[in-house]
């Protein structure tokens, strides 16, 4: 079986991520403020103090995933590796790439690989068309196509000598 030929992006846009991001996080901190706001004030005082609690963590969250790393993801036909850009050594990590979400237009990828001291280290890749035009659907064929088995490629490593 053939696998995919090499490809590369580079992963620098996040428009699509940022306003589902958003309009998820609007939803579901002004849903606790509402909360807040509507129950009857004399009650329930210390369920106002988690629900409050609760949205100041969905605030949190939200402006934590609005940050998403820029880099280049590589596939080289038979390994991924991804280089952050943020980084000032920009060294590529070699890993595995999972689609978490795919609608199409928008894939959110994790990345695994292993770090320094062996752990697996996840990276999630919010990865969009616009600006990918070109390379999209070599980029999607690479994300789906199934990985080589290890071991000999050549015919002539078949027989047996």
């Amino acid at each position: 079986m053939r696998g995919s030929p090499s490809c590369v992006i580079v992963i620098r846009r996040f428009g699509l991520w940022r306003l589902a991001v958003g309009t998820v996080g609007a939803a579901a901190i002004g849903t606790l403020c509402a909360w807040l706001v509507l129950a009857p004030w004399g009650q329930l005082a210390a369920a106002r103090v988690v629900v409050g609690l609760a949205a100041l963590s969905m605030l949190a969250l939200v402006l934590s995933l609005f940050r998403m790393p820029s880099g280049t993801l590589r596939w080289s036909g038979s390994d991924w590796s991804f280089a952050d850009l943020a980084e000032s050594s920009a060294t590529p990590v070699v890993g595995e790439v999972d689609v978490a979400i795919d609608l199409g237009g928008f894939l959110l990828l994790r990345f695994a690989s292993p770090d320094e001291r062996g752990r697996r280290r996840v990276r999630w890749l919010a990865v969009q068309r616009p600006g990918l035009e070109r390379e999209w659907h070599s980029f999607r064929c690479a994300v789906y196509s199934p990985r080589p088995a290890p071991g000999p490629t050549d015919a002539a490593d078949l027989r047996p000598h």
